[in-house]
């Protein structure tokens, strides 16, 4: 199978991507052109089980210092394309005159007062949102704008041409030739961007990620206590399926090494369809809110 990855490595270092960015879009392009599905067969798999109820779990009242140790970012990335928008999507209004961001902007604020502390908040937005996010809080939120920690702008990819793995070319409109990686950019965007090595240096050591589009996903101190006590390195928040949820990715375990993995419906082989819908069976998915 045809591929080379050096045009695309020139043309992101022309554009200034770093190597974080580099790094990752050529794992992503190496499996392109290995042949790699991506299919995660069911007989490959065993259902998650044991996840601990979040009414099951003790943990100790939190105090200052853990939440001065602790960063909220919203994953502000998409676009609201397939509502017809040509913004952020996270600006739409869903309740009166307030969008997502108000929203949440406000949940923030009102944590703060609340818990007497500055609560960290960092936006990871994309290059189709950053201008359009900023100028909001810049108007509507100016306490928050001042932060000079509030924004950090996820990478980009080139396009790839079908026919040839070659970079996608546009010469009328050289912007398109570009797309956002989407959410799982977020570990290459804050190597790369410099973000983490600031928080650290700050002595923050806990972020909590969730979508910029779920407003349910606020701190749960509670759950920040279990994390900081469990010395995990990573929790993802899950909830049980529903007959709902059927179509909609699962946790599972991979049999060959006992890890746990995600698997999207687009991973699923068609023959697979009823087991990965079996609610009964795989019944845990990912809310994205993610320690």
């Amino acid at each position: 199978m045809p591929g080379n990855f050096a045009p695309f490595e020139e043309k992101m270092r022309a554009d200034g991507l770093g190597d974080a960015a580099v790094a990752a879009f050529s794992a992503a392009y190496g499996a392109l052109t290995s042949g790699a599905t991506g299919m995660i067969p069911e007989a490959d798999l065993t259902p998650a089980s044991g996840v601990p109820k979040l009414d099951d779990v003790t943990a100790k009242p939190v105090d200052a210092a853990l939440l001065g140790k602790t960063v909220v970012l919203k994953l502000n990335g998409g676009l609201g394309t397939s509502m017809g928008l040509d913004y952020a999507k996270s600006l739409l209004k869903v309740k009166g005159a307030d969008t997502f961001l108000d929203l949440t902007a406000k949940q923030i604020m009102a944590m703060r007062a609340e818990l007497n502390t500055k609560v960290r908040f960092v936006l990871m937005n994309s290059f189709a949102t950053s201008a359009d996010t900023m100028a909001f809080f810049k108007e509507n939120y100016p306490v928050l704008y001042a932060d000079p920690d509030l924004e950090f702008v996820q990478n980009k990819v080139p396009k790839i041409s079908r026919d040839d793995f070659t970079p996608a070319l546009w010469p009328a409109k050289p912007s398109v030739e570009w797309c956002p990686p989407g959410h799982g950019d977020l570990y290459a965007a804050l190597l790369g961007s410099g973000k983490l090595d600031s928080l650290l240096a700050q002595g923050c050591k806990y972020l909590f990620v969730s979508n910029s589009d779920n407003l349910g996903a606020t701190l749960d101190t509670k759950l920040l206590s279990y994390f900081a006590a469990s010395g995990a390195p990573f929790m993802m928040e899950c909830c049980e399926r529903t007959a709902n949820d059927k179509k909609g990715g699962h946790l599972a375990v991979r049999a060959k090494d006992g890890q746990l993995v995600l698997r999207e419906a687009a991973q699923c082989p068609d023959a697979d369809e009823a087991a990965f819908q079996d609610v009964s069976k795989h019944r845990y998915f990912n809310t994205n809110n993610l320690w």
